[in-house]
């Protein structure tokens, strides 16, 4: 029997089979869906331990059930590799560096592949950021602007960056002050 269950969601079978004949022989059980619903369907019901997730895809978009994934904490920590023949169409939606995941862009090679899937499963071991528990939300009134409740957890990682920010820009300022004096004194 197979030691790791794969699933591969892309519409296109070639793209399907490539993966299946590009994995050591005996080790890997391919499970394939060809869109987003049925890859959400097989993500619920087999559970696998790695899926590689083509970005375009037709009822569901990749970008869908990628959102999907990161919103539920017991999927998260599925090694996810990201499919795509343009690179852009994945960087328009998220911004490098892919923390939590890996990108290929197709077609690839076996030696990508693999690589790709060893950087998935050592990123999906990173801990996340902020905590993906929802404790008592903080009322409307409380968070900043008014607007929507916002978990306690969302609003203190909020202030964490706001703060990590307001540091890096006091550097920077600072960094600036520098220039201009070098600056003035070369004119002088």
């Amino acid at each position: 029997m197979a030691n790791h269950r794969i699933l591969v969601i892309d519409d296109s079978r070639v793209i399907r089979m490539r993966v299946r004949d590009m994995l050591p022989q005996g080790n890997f059980e391919v499970i394939e869906a060809q869109d987003g619903v049925e890859g959400m369907d097989a993500i619920r019901s087999q559970r696998p331990n790695l899926i590689m997730l083509d970005f375009l895809l037709p009822r569901m978009s990749g970008w869908e059930v990628f959102q999907e994934i990161q919103a539920n904490p017991d999927l998260q920590n599925i090694p996810l590799v990201l499919m795509s023949g343009r690179k852009e169409e994945v960087t328009e939606k998220i911004t490098e560096p892919f923390e939590y995941f890996e990108f290929i862009q197709k077609p690839f090679e076996q030696k990508e592949l693999i690589e790709a899937i060893k950087a998935s499963m050592v990123k999906a071991r990173k801990p996340r950021r902020t905590p993906m528990t929802a404790p008592a939300a903080v009322p409307a009134a409380a968070s900043p602007g008014g607007g929507g409740d916002v978990s306690a957890a969302e609003f203190q990682a909020l202030q964490a960056q706001v703060t990590q920010l307001q540091g890096e820009v006091a550097q920077l300022k600072g960094q600036l002050g520098k220039m201009l004096a070098y600056i003035k004194q070369k004119l002088k």
